[in-house]
């Protein structure tokens, strides 16, 4: 823990140890995969701001809107004093939307995996919020741990989850997820959440699969991130971006594709690839209003209120822990 430009920093990041071991145990499977959350390292999170930013992701956008044109709402059902805790900070820009409009914020908990970028994103939300508690805790948030102590004993914790992350884990484990955040929270919090809704393939198609192609470099930084950091020689040419959304499974499934049969070093072992071959990295689950709400009662959570755009392509949810 130590203080920077005017904010509380706290490192529990898995070590490099975790990310071998992650890939070595994924790439070892008859179906290889290696888990979403280690396409965010320094140049994936920086990737995946540019996403945002793209034409044919609609999520961002579209939340920022329901986030604007809600503001007032929300803040009168969050009420004064409120400590809001992140999870998966990313840049904190919907945080910003959201500490504008509450009534005398006390603190703001950026959790993230990214060490540098979250560095960056507390330091520039510290100096434009003086009156707040900026701490940011650089650690697994899909997991358990220890919340850092936050000021004062007035107001509510706020677990805030945008950005439809929450689609990442499949509905068992995102039902796990959200539990462990009730507990994490405890008593009384509450969760404003992000949900991608359920909508025409071709729209989940092009959001995923962007002309300017930055979603495949985003991907593809996942095997340039392991040849940088376990001394690996993949052949980054020989592999391709692909996804797709699977309307008999409610999800975007996102992989890396073999060229053709080729092999590679990976922190001292080998490694066969076929032709064709598909290494998951992430799925994108979506839901109906309702579909979502169901799951959120499954890990103890009852829902407050429900926002939408005029498109119904993106859902802003509020939760209270039973």
């Amino acid at each position: 823990m130590k203080d920077e430009a005017g904010f509380t920093f706290y490192d529990l990041a898995p070590g490099e140890d975790s990310f071998r071991d992650a890939v070595l145990a994924g790439l070892a499977r008859p179906r290889k995969a290696i888990p979403c959350k280690y396409l965010y390292d320094e140049r994936g999170s920086a990737l995946f701001e540019q996403i945002c930013r793209l034409p044919e992701y609609y999520p961002t956008r579209t939340e920022i809107k329901i986030l604007q044109e809600n503001a007032e709402d929300i803040a009168a059902q969050v009420g004064p004093h409120a400590r809001i805790i992140e999870f998966g900070s990313g840049a904190s820009h919907k945080a910003r939307i959201l500490l504008q409009a509450l009534d005398r914020p006390l603190a703001y908990l950026a959790v993230d995996i990214s060490r540098e970028h979250l560095r960056e994103a507390a330091a520039a939300l510290a100096q434009d919020f003086p009156e707040v508690a900026v701490v940011a805790l650089c650690a697994d948030y899909s997991g358990p741990f220890t919340l850092p102590p936050l000021p004062g004993p007035a107001g509510r914790r706020l677990g805030f989850f945008p950005g439809s992350t929450i689609g990442n884990f499949k509905p068992g484990a995102a039902v796990a997820f959200l539990a462990n955040c009730a507990h994490i929270l405890g008593p009384g919090g509450e969760m404003l959440i992000g949900v991608d809704l359920k909508k025409e393939s071709a729209v989940l198609d092009a959001a995923y699969n962007d002309r300017a192609g930055v979603t495949a470099a985003f991907n593809l930084n996942l095997f340039a991130r392991i040849n940088r950091e376990l001394d690996a020689d993949l052949d980054l040419d020989a592999f391709e971006h692909v996804a797709f959304y699977s309307e008999s499974k409610g999800r975007v499934e996102i992989y890396i594709r073999s060229l053709a049969d080729q092999q590679a070093k990976i922190a001292g072992h080998r490694f066969a690839f076929a032709a064709g071959e598909l290494i998951h990295t992430e799925y994108s689950y979506k839901y109906g209003v309702e579909e979502f709400r169901d799951l959120a009662a499954r890990a103890g959570f009852h829902l407050l209120d429900t926002w939408t755009d005029r498109d119904d392509l993106f859902s802003l949810h509020y939760f209270r822990r039973r």
